[in-house]
This record gives C-alpha cells, sequence and structure tokens, in this order.
C-alpha cells in the first residue's frame, strides 16, 4: 500500500486541521489507530511541524472534504513526482549535485521549525557544512534572497524517521540542561543555607555572652575591699 511521504508529519496535519477519524487518518497514513489518538492526546510526535497533503498535490481538496463529509470514506493518494529519498549507509551523507541547491532552503527550514536542533545536527542530517549554515542564519548568503525555507524530506534531503530522530536527541539534550540548570541553582542555594547557618547561630551566642558579663561585673564591684559602692 503506497503511502504518504511523511507520514507521522501528514497524520499531524490531519489530526489538527481536519475532523477526520482516527481510523480515516490510520488508514492513509499507514499508522495504527491507537498512535494516531496518541498524537491528538499530546503523547506522541511532540515537536513535528504537520505537513499539508493537500499543498504538497498528495491528496486533493475534493477528496478531504468527500472524506469528512462521511466517516466510513477512504482517502486516496495521488501520484506525485516529489522525490522519495533513498535509504544511506553507514559514514558521511553524499548529496548529489543535482539537490545540493536546495540545501540551503532546507537548512532555512530547520533553523526555523527546529532551532534546538545543533548546527552538527543539521549539518550530518542534510549533509551540509557548518560555515553554509551560518551563512544562512545571519543571511550572509549570497543567494541570501532567493532562499525560501523547504521541509528537507520533501526535498528528498533527509528521511522522517531521520528527521524525528535528530529532533528527539536535540528536545532530550534541551531537558537535560534545563534540569542540571534547576539542580544547579538548588545546590547554591544550599551551599548560600549552609553559610548563612553557622553566621545566624554565633549571633545569639555572642549576645548571651555579653549578658553573662554584666552580673559578674556588678558582684566585682559588690565585694570592692575599700567599701566602695
Amino acid at each position: 500500500m503506497a503511502l504518504p511521504l511523511m507520514p507521522k508529519a501528514t497524520a499531524v496535519w490531519l489530526v489538527e486541521n481536519t475532523s477526520l477519524s482516527f481510523e480515516q487518518i490510520a488508514g492513509f497514513t499507514g499508522m495504527h489507530e491507537l498512535e494516531v489518538q496518541a498524537i491528538a492526546d499530546g503523547e506522541v510526535a511532540q515537536g513535528i511541524v504537520g505537513v499539508n497533503p493537500v499543498a504538497n498535490g498528495q491528496l486533493t481538496q475534493e477528496d478531504l472534504d468527500r472524506a469528512q463529509g462521511d466517516s466510513r470514506a477512504r482517502l486516496k493518494l495521488n501520484k506525485t513526482d516529489i522525490p522519495l529519498p533513498k535509504a544511506r549507509s553507514k559514514g558521511a551523507r553524499y548529496t548529489p549535485v543535482s539537490k545540493r541547491q536546495d540545501r540551503p532552503d532546507a537548512i532555512a527550514w530547520l533553523l526555523k521549525h527546529h532551532p534546538e536542533l545543533t548546527d552538527a545536527q543539521v549539518s550530518r542530517l542534510i549533509g551540509t557544512t557548518k560555515p553554509t549554515i551560518l551563512s544562512v542564519r545571519d543571511r550572509s548568503h549570497w543567494n541570501a534572497t532567493n532562499i525560501k525555507p523547504q521541509n528537507p524530506v520533501t526535498l528528498g534531503l533527509c528521511t522522517e524517521p531521520e528527521l524525528e530522530k535528530a529532533v528527539i536527541i536535540a528536545q532530550r539534550r534541551q531537558s537535560n540542561a534545563v534540569k542540571a540548570a534547576a539542580r544547579e541553582a538548588k545546590r547554591r542555594e544550599r551551599e548560600a543555607a549552609a553559610a548563612a547557618a553557622p553566621q545566624a547561630a554565633e549571633a545569639p551566642a555572642s549576645d548571651a555572652a555579653e549578658a553573662s558579663e554584666a552580673p559578674l561585673e556588678s558582684d566585682q564591684t559588690d565585694n570592692d575591699p575599700n567599701g566602695h559602692v
């Protein structure tokens, strides 16, 4: 059975923008109905940007409207000329010459929709270099005026699982960094409290010592052998 180019991203868009049932979306994307429900509940696919199957020609608006009006209807996938990314072997990513001109567009899309990705991740994902990423980010790229953000999956520069994996890793790294910062803040608070505790304890002790010395001086005056009062 033919499936859309980005099944999970397509499911995200259909859940957010249509009234289709979970069963209809699952049938079109090849996913399990429970997985589609998990997307609707926000339990999975967090951070994935939805892809409009009508905009990329994989579904007609008429077919979508028909399915929304009939819960028993099934969506039909259109044949498109969108290049399908090929599975690559381990090692450095090779980008065909014909697709290298698309990399700035893919970089711009990743910087816009997934700023949590590091330059190293973007570089590995679409086979580019860090100087190119920097030039796209600060708009110093020689072709900056013509760069239009486009999904690297639809451009055939990477696969949806590769993009999703990179996003998950980046989000996990951000979460760990936030937790580490919170732990460091708590540690500093404990150290500050521990340093302040001895000083707070010394102050009452000093006051008590001064109070105990005052009666002693009075007693010594009363017992003066010279009779001075």
